[in-house]
C-alpha cells in the first residue's frame, strides 16, 4: 500500500472554490481544510518529500495554538518564526494567527555576511518586533539562541516546542480588524519596519490576487520563493490556503543551488499551471540551460499559463532570453504576467491581465530622469515594462511634488489606496504618517500610468543627482551588464563624494579576471560605457565575485553596498594605471 505521505494533494476536489471571500484567515484555513487540496514538499532534486493536505495543517495549527495559549502567550503578543520552507512553520504560523497571536516570519542565514551578520540582522529584527518567543529550525539552534539571548526572549526549536503539551483553554475569536501578521520589508537598510497587516486587508489582497489572474478550478502552484518576503509568504502560502490552491514547494536554497530543479517540478508535477519568480530566477535558469541541448525532451513547460513576475525591476531582454531558452519545451510568451506590489499594499497593486504578456514602452532616459535633454548628445531609451492594471478595490495614482495628480505618461510618485493598504508600521507612528496620508500610501517609487496600466521607473530614493542632473542607477547598471562576461546583479550604482567635496557616480563591478592586463583593460571598458550613460568620468571599482549584499529576498541593496564601500568593508582590486 502507496504511504499517503507520497502522494501529492490533488489538484481539484469536491469542495467548492471559494476566492478568499472570509472574514478572518482562520475562516480560511478552516474552510480549505474540508476539502483534499494541500501543500507538497520536494527534496533538493524536486522529487514529492512530505504531503500536508490542509486538513492535516489545520490540525497542527490547533495544536500549536493550544500549545501557545498554555505557555502563556496572549492576543497581541509577537510570535517570530524563522521562515524555513516546511510543515513546522507553516503550522507555527497559522497556530500563531489562531492564538490571537502576531506570527512574525524572519530570514534563514545567507552566505553574505556570515554567522555574525546574521545574528546581528536577526537581532535587528528581534528588538523591532518584541517577541515573546523565537520559534526557529533545530540547525541554526547556536545563532537563533545567540540572538535571541542578546534581545530578551525565549528561544525554542520548532521540535522542541512540538514536544510541549497542548493546553484546554478556548482559543480567542478573531476579528476583521484584529492585525494577522507582522512582515518585515527585505530592503530596509535604517531602523527596520515591520508592516503590520489585518485580517480584512490580507483577505481583500488575496482575493485581489486570484480574481486578477483569473485562478482556474485545476490550477496548481509551485514555488522557490523564500517565505520571509511577501511575495512567497502571501503570494505563494497564504493565498493558496485562501484560494484552495495545491502547491509544491522546493526549498530556495535548493533552487539556488540547482535552479533547473524549479521547472523539472514544473514538467513533471501533473497540472501545474502557476509559478512567481523575480527577474534573477528567470535569467539564472536561461543561463544555465545555455549550455545543455534536448531541452524539449526535458522539460513540458505547455501547460505554464501564469509565468507571474514581480518583486525586482523587470528586465525584458532577460524575459526575452528565456522565452528563447525554453520555446522548445513548450513556454509561451504570453504565459509571462508582471505585477507590482509591495509589503505595505499586503502584496499586489497591480497585476497583468493574463495572455498579455511582457509589454513595454520606449522612453526616452532624460524624460525619465526629470532632466532637460541634452541636445549634443544621441537619444538614448530605456524599455519600461506594463506592470498591469489595479487589482480588486486598489487606486493608483501618480503625483509629483507638490502632491498634484498627474496625467498619463507623466512620471511621477506612485501612490495607492485600498482595503489591503497596511494599518501601520509597527510601533513607528512617525514612519506611517510619512507613507500613509489621507488613506493613501506612498510606495516610495516612481512611475506613470497610461490607459489604466501601471509602469514602473525605479526607486525615488534610488536617483543619482549630480549637478542638478538626475541619473537612475538601473540605466549605468545595464549599460555595463551589456559588456561581455557579465551576468544581472553583478553592478551596483549610487553616488559618492570625492576628496574634493564633488559628487559623482560610483560603479562597483564583479570582476572575475585575474590577469592584471586584462583588469586594466575591462575597467577602461567599463569607464568608457558608464561616460557614456552619464557624460562624466565616474568612480569605477572592481571588486571580488558576490561581495555586492542582497537583501533577504534576492535585491541588490545599493545602499547597503554604498555603506560598505564607504566603510572598506568591500575591498576593491588594484587596478595599475
Amino acid at each position: 500500500m502507496m504511504d499517503r505521505t507520497l502522494t501529492p494533494t490533488p489538484n481539484t476536489c469536491a469542495l467548492p472554490r471559494r476566492f478568499s471571500d472570509f472574514a478572518t484567515f482562520c475562516d480560511a484555513l478552516d474552510y480549505a481544510a474540508q476539502g483534499s487540496r494541500g501543500l507538497n514538499f520536494h527534496d533538493p532534486r524536486g522529487n514529492l518529500a512530505r504531503s500536508y493536505p490542509y486538513s492535516e495543517l489545520r490540525n497542527d495549527a490547533l495544536g500549536m495554538a493550544r500549545r501557545l495559549v498554555a505557555s502563556g502567550i496572549k492576543p497581541g503578543d509577537r510570535i517570530a518564526l524563522i521562515a524555513e520552507t516546511g510543515p513546522e512553520f507553516a503550522a507555527m504560523f497559522c497556530g500563531a494567527i489562531y492564538a490571537g497571536a502576531w506570527p512574525v516570519p524572519l530570514p534563514l542565514p545567507t552566505s553574505f555576511g556570515g554567522k555574525e551578520g546574521y545574528i546581528d540582522q536577526l537581532t535587528v529584527q528581534l528588538n523591532s518586533s518584541d517577541p515573546t518567543v523565537l520559534l526557529f529550525p533545530a540547525e541554526i539552534a547556536a545563532m537563533a539562541s545567540e540572538a535571541a539571548s542578546r534581545q530578551g526572549c525565549e528561544a525554542v526549536s520548532y521540535e522542541d516546542f512540538a514536544a510541549r503539551e497542548e493546553g484546554s483553554q478556548e482559543l480567542p475569536e478573531p476579528q476583521p480588524d484584529d492585525i494577522c501578521y507582522l512582515q518585515y520589508s527585505s530592503g530596509s537598510t535604517r531602523f527596520p519596519h515591520g508592516v503590520a497587516v489585518t485580517h480584512r486587508s490580507l483577505l481583500n489582497n488575496l482575493r485581489g490576487h486570484s480574481t486578477g489572474m483569473k485562478l482556474e478550478p485545476s490550477d496548481r502552484c509551485v514555488s522557490w520563493l523564500p517565505w520571509y518576503h511577501d511575495m512567497g509568504l502571501v503570494g505563494c502560502l497564504l493565498s493558496p490556503i485562501a484560494n484552495q490552491v495545491s502547491t509544491d514547494y522546493l526549498k530556495t536554497d535548493d533552487f539556488a543551488r540547482r535552479p533547473l530543479a524549479w521547472l523539472d517540478m514544473i514538467s513533471r508535477n501533473e497540472g501545474t499551471t502557476l509559478s512567481y519568480s523575480p527577474t534573477f530566477g528567470y535569467d539564472i535558469c536561461a543561463r544555465r540551460i545555455s549550455s545543455q541541448s534536448s531541452v524539449s525532451e526535458r522539460f513540458d513547460l505547455s501547460r505554464w499559463r501564469i509565468a507571474g513576475n514581480g518583486a525586482d525591476m523587470i528586465r525584458p531582454d532577460v524575459m526575452q532570453s528565456f522565452v528563447n531558452a525554453f520555446a522548445d519545451a513548450g513556454f509561451r510568451s504570453d504565459a509571462f504576467l508582471p505585477s507590482y506590489g509591495l509589503a505595505e499594499a499586503t502584496l499586489a497593486v497591480t497585476i497583468m491581465p493574463p495572455g498579455e504578456g511582457i509589454r513595454v514602452e520606449l522612453v526616452e532616459e532624460e524624460r525619465l530622469s526629470g532632466s532637460p535633454r541634452d541636445l549634443s548628445r544621441p537619444a538614448r531609451y530605456r524599455a519600461i515594462v506594463n506592470c498591469g492594471k489595479p487589482v480588486l478595490d486598489m487606486d493608483v495614482e501618480i503625483r509629483g511634488k507638490n502632491g498634484e495628480v498627474k496625467a498619463d505618461h507623466q512620471i511621477g510618485k506612485v501612490l495607492c489606496r485600498g482595503p489591503s493598504v497596511m494599518h501601520s508600521y509597527f510601533r513607528d507612528p512617525e514612519s506611517t504618517a510619512e507613507c500613509l496620508v489621507d488613506g493613501w500610501l506612498d510606495t516610495g517609487d516612481m512611475g506613470y500610468m497610461a490607459d489604466g496600466y501601471l509602469f514602473i521607473v525605479g526607486r525615488a530614493k534610488d536617483m543619482i543627482i549630480i549637478n542638478g542632473k538626475n541619473h537612475w542607477p538601473q540605466d549605468i547598471e545595464w549599460a555595463v551588464e551589456q559588456l561581455p562576461g557579465f551576468h544581472q546583479g553583478d553592478i551596483a550604482a549610487f553616488s559618492v563624494e570625492t576628496e574634493n567635496g564633488e559628487e559623482v557616480p560610483a560603479v562597483l563591478v564583479h570582476c572575475r579576471v585575474s590577469d592584471p592586463e586584462e583588469r586594466l583593460k575591462l575597467h577602461s571598458e567599463i569607464r568608457d560605457k558608464v561616460r557614456s550613460i552619464t557624460g562624466m568620468n565616474c568612480v569605477i571599482e572592481l571588486i571580488p565575485p558576490r561581495t555586492l549584499p542582497r537583501t533577504s529576498s534576492g535585491k541588490l541593496s545599493r545602499a547597503k553596498a554604498k555603506k560598505l564601500y564607504l566603510s572598506g568593508e568591500i575591498e576593491p582590486f588594484k587596478v595599475a594605471a
